[in-house]
């Protein structure tokens, strides 16, 4: 199982960035799938989030308007579009995917390894 992240980097505030996230190894489509970040000093925070197929979206207030979370079952891959971005969006982003087993009563949950965004001028 393995989930990377890509396409974090610098940006001045008020510019966008678009981060992906690649699945592989377990049934993308399948898994309800999450962003969260994690600012220097600070513990993780919960951004953002997508149902299996994509029907359904839920974002933090702090976000909300600017970001826009969305997947690609076919490519395995999850993004968040990040506009407007704020000085205070400076953090670690991670992906997370999480399916839980009714008939076995599991939960599945993986994490990826985390993409640096910085936003400063």
């Amino acid at each position: 199982v393995q989930l990377v992240e890509s396409g974090g980097g610098l940006a001045q505030p008020g510019e966008s960035l678009r981060l992906s996230c690649l699945a592989s190894g377990f049934t993308f489509s399948t898994y309800g799938m999450m962003w969260a970040r994690q600012a220097p000093g600070k513990g993780l925070e919960w951004v953002s989030n997508i149902y299996p197929d994509g029907d359904r979206t839920m974002y933090a207030d702090s976000v909300k308007g600017r970001f826009t979370i969305s997947r690609d079952n076919t490519k395995n891959t999850m993004y968040l579009q990040m506009n407007s971005l704020k000085p205070e969006d400076t953090a670690v982003y991670y992906c997370n995917a999480e399916y839980g087993d009714i008939v076995t009563q599991t939960e599945y949950n993986y994490w990826g390894q985390g993409t640096q965004v910085t936003v400063s001028s």
